[in-house]
């Protein structure tokens, strides 16, 4: 899933190839993924892009006065296409989603994998008309995110486990599964430790924050769409390496299943040596 540094390099590339650009159509190729009717999609032919920017996790498309409005959810991706499509897809196993498709053809495709299908496309006169912006907590990397807000944010988050409090997105916008498990681990923190921290652990779990993140956004800067995946997970210590050594220690890192999510850790650096149990048991092995 796209985080808050790829979705940023998505929008700096994006806007350096659509900015003074003229829209032709949004072509829905999934009907399922456009989630409003008014204004009609029609309405942005003829509009110029203007700028393209980020909202946590959302891509905002600014096109004279509407927005296009794209969540990509955990399997959606966006493609940039130099040339007009030799016909639209309809249906199959293409997993094409949508088109914006510019005066000169070009443009960028907008797709989705698997089977499960969540990504979004809004058509919008204001971003906040989308419920999931709407109630976006403060993103993390903006200068009102001091080490006060973070705090404030934690006391309120009592004992729910610290990475349900960083990837909820009405709590902090941004970050998803992945860079959870990045921040817990440079800030040697056991996912499941409540959210009511000690004034030393609260402010090492928010330098571990700022530095993960920014690292991430400065890795991703002015890379194309198609780089970003690849740098995503080069730069990754723990997530996604299940069974591989630890960077920092050499420890193996772990896994932990439950629902529909999998994440990763390591018990060196973050449990004390001990391994978590599967999430369902809500506990640490004794």
């Amino acid at each position: 899933m796209p985080e808050l540094p790829e979705v940023h390099a998505l929008a700096a590339d994006l806007e350096s190839r659509l900015g003074g650009r003229v829209i032709e159509r949004l072509e829905i190729i999934a009907f399922a993924a456009l989630k409003t009717y008014d204004p009609p999609v029609t309405a942005l032919s003829g509009t110029v892009v203007s700028s393209v920017r980020r909202h946590g996790k959302f891509l905002d498309i600014t096109a004279d006065e509407l927005h296009i409005v794209i969540h990509l959810a955990r399997a959606g991706w966006i493609r940039w296409r130099d040339h007009a499509p030799e016909r639209s897809s309809r249906g199959g196993k293409t997993g094409l989603a949508a088109r914006l498709v510019l005066d000169d053809g070009s443009g960028i495709d907008i797709t989705e994998a698997g089977s499960k299908k969540s990504l979004s496309i809004s058509v919008v006169r204001d971003p906040m008309d989308v419920p999931g912006i709407a109630r976006l907590g403060p993103d993390p990397l903006d200068e009102s995110f001091t080490f006060e807000t973070f705090r404030t944010i934690l006391r309120s988050g009592g004992r729910a486990q610290i990475k349900g409090v960083l990837r909820n997105q009405s709590i902090i916008a941004g970050i998803g599964n992945a860079y959870s498990d990045e921040i817990l681990h440079t800030a040697r923190m056991s996912p499941f430790k409540p959210a009511t921290l000690a004034d030393e652990e609260a402010e090492r779990l928010y330098d571990a924050l700022q530095v993960t993140l920014r690292n991430a956004l400065d890795r991703a800067d002015g890379l194309a769409a198609s780089e970003l995946k690849k740098e995503k997970k080069s730069g990754l210590q723990v997530h996604g390496r299940t069974g591989e050594p630890c960077p920092v220690c050499g420890d193996v890192v772990r896994q932990v299943i439950f629902s529909d999510t999998t994440f990763q850790y390591c018990p060196t650096c973050q449990t004390g040596g001990k391994v978590l149990a599967d999430r369902v048991l809500s506990r640490l092995l004794k």
